[in-house]
C-alpha cells in the first residue's frame, strides 16, 4: 500500500471477524509506535497487549465506548511513564503520536482498529490502572482495539481548505 493510501484511507474499524493476529504482527505494530517522535526524545511509553478473550470482554465493560473489544483479536494499552517523563501532558502527546503510527501500521497490514480515548478521563484511568494492576507511575493514555475487519467504512472528504490560514489568524485565507 502506498503511504498516501495508508494515510488517507485509514478509518476506525469497530466490527471484526473471528481470527487471530500473530505475535509478529503485534511486534511490528508496537515497533511502528516506538518510531514516533517524543518531546525531548524521552520515549517514555509502555505497551500492554491483551489477547485473552475474557480479558477483552472485561475491557469492553470497563471502557464506555469499548463494546467492539468483545470481538477484537487483541487490544493494546499505551501508557506513559511518569518517572521518565514527569509531565502527564507530554506523556499524552508522545503516546498519541505512537498510537497514530500504530493505527497506520495496522491499516497497512489490512487489519482494523479503533483508538479508544483514556487520558484525561480519571474514571477510565483509574479503571484501567486497576484492571492491569499498573504501578502509580504508569499512566494509561489510550487503548487500541485490533481485529480482522468485518466492515467497509465510508471515506468522507475531510480536507477543509477554509481551516487553513497563512500568517496570522486575521490574514485572508490563501490557498
Amino acid at each position: 500500500m502506498e503511504f498516501k493510501d495508508v494515510l488517507f484511507n485509514r478509518r476506525s474499524i469497530r466490527k471484526y471477524k473471528d481470527g487471530k493476529i500473530s505475535r509478529e504482527q503485534i511486534t511490528e505494530i508496537i515497533k511502528a509506535g516506538m518510531y514516533a517522535p517524543t518531546a525531548r526524545n524521552t520515549q517514555a511509553w509502555h505497551f500492554l497487549i491483551t489477547e485473552d478473550k475474557e480479558d477483552l470482554k472485561a475491557l469492553a465493560d470497563i471502557h464506555p465506548y469499548g463494546k467492539m473489544l468483545v470481538n477484537a483479536s487483541a487490544a493494546i494499552l499505551v501508557c506513559g511513564d511518569l518517572q521518565t517523563e514527569e509531565s502527564p501532558e507530554y506523556n499524552a502527546i508522545n503516546c498519541s503520536a505512537a498510537i497514530q503510527n500504530m493505527l497506520l501500521a495496522i491499516h497497512d497490514m489490512d487489519l482494523g482498529a479503533v483508538w479508544l480515548g483514556v487520558f484525561p478521563r480519571e474514571d477510565r484511568i483509574k479503571a484501567l490502572k486497576e484492571f492491569y494492576n499498573l504501578p502509580a507511575h504508569i499512566l494509561p493514555i489510550g487503548l487500541i482495539s485490533i481485529g480482522i475487519p468485518d466492515e467497509e467504512p465510508n471515506f468522507p472528504e475531510r480536507f477543509k481548505p477554509e481551516r487553513i490560514r497563512f500568517g496570522k489568524w486575521q490574514d485572508n485565507l490563501r490557498t
